[in-house]
């Protein structure tokens, strides 16, 4: 599933492609063919992205809303374009390039309020100036459970997919399994702060790469053909860069779960707060 960079890239690919002048929309499938008649030949006034959500605004109460859940994905294509080929949803036409959407399963035309609902919903972004990390620690530390479900729930951060949470997690040393109430306030300082810098990176390079200036070298190259560079996420049973563990993996809420047993120890981290606690003090 594209995570929250991704939308925040196409947001402003499709301001810099369409936004200020009339485009040209239709439904080829014919599913969004009512709701693109509407807007067909208005000016796309703006977009903008909050999670996995993007909104492109043509007017008052004209919103057309797309997530593009685990398959969906826009092109991106210089004018002449061709016939559609295959499900193509919607498909944008302006001066110089044109976009066909497939496989989302939401797009949809929407009013201002109901646009408002749906960001209502969501939790705070760290790629957003708005965003507020406080409203996030307060969901997660009331919470009983584990830093797995809170970092992907969509409601308290909004934008972090399975390879941002695999991959923060592992660069904290936390166990997917600590209930969010453990967790320390300086520890969600850190991750938080954290996932702003992972995010931006990402959204400016495209792709995902997680590992530290230090430990580039210690990965032998990208996970898969998306180029990505990472130091626990889909590594099931290769060492862990750091400590030759094997890479464990199970599933959690349907989703896959990737973590180092050793660098990710509750117990390992009781036993060297417990250390710390038993040395003299210093005179």
């Amino acid at each position: 599933m594209p995570e929250g960079h991704t939308l925040h890239r196409l947001a402003d690919l499709h301001r810099l492609r369409f936004a200020g002048r009339p485009v040209a929309v239709s439904s080829p499938q014919g599913r969004f063919a009512a709701s693109a008649a509407l807007v067909d030949g208005r000016v796309l006034e703006r977009t903008d992205a909050h999670g996995k959500h993007l909104f492109h605004h043509y007017g008052p109460d004209l919103v057309v809303h797309v997530h593009l859940g685990l398959y969906g994905k826009f092109s991106d294509e210089p004018l002449p374009g061709g016939e559609p080929v295959g499900q193509v949803r919607m498909r944008m036409v302006g001066a110089t390039h044109y976009a066909d959407l497939r496989g989302a399963p939401a797009c949809e035309l929407v009013t201002d309020a109901e646009a408002a609902a749906v960001r209502a919903r969501l939790g705070e972004d760290p790629l957003r100036t708005d965003a507020d990390p406080d409203r996030a620690w307060a969901r997660i530390s009331r919470s009983r459970a584990p830093l797995a479900t809170l970092l992907m729930d969509q409601s308290v951060i909004a934008g972090v997919g399975n390879v941002y949470r695999a991959e923060v997690l592992f660069r904290h040393g936390l166990d997917p399994q600590l209930p969010g109430r453990e967790l320390r306030r300086e520890q969600w300082d850190a991750v938080w702060a954290d996932l702003v810098d992972l995010l931006a990176e990402g959204y400016r390079r495209g792709v995902i790469e997680t590992l530290r200036p230090e430990h580039a070298e210690l990965s032998d190259g990208p996970v898969d053909a998306s180029g990505k560079r990472v130091y626990v996420y889909r590594r099931t049973g290769e060492p862990c860069l750091l400590c030759g563990t094997p890479v464990a993996h199970a599933e959690h809420a349907a989703r896959n779960l990737f973590w180092c047993p050793t660098c990710q120890s509750k117990r390992r981290k009781r036993v060297s707060r417990a250390r710390r606690a038993a040395r003299p003090a210093r005179s």
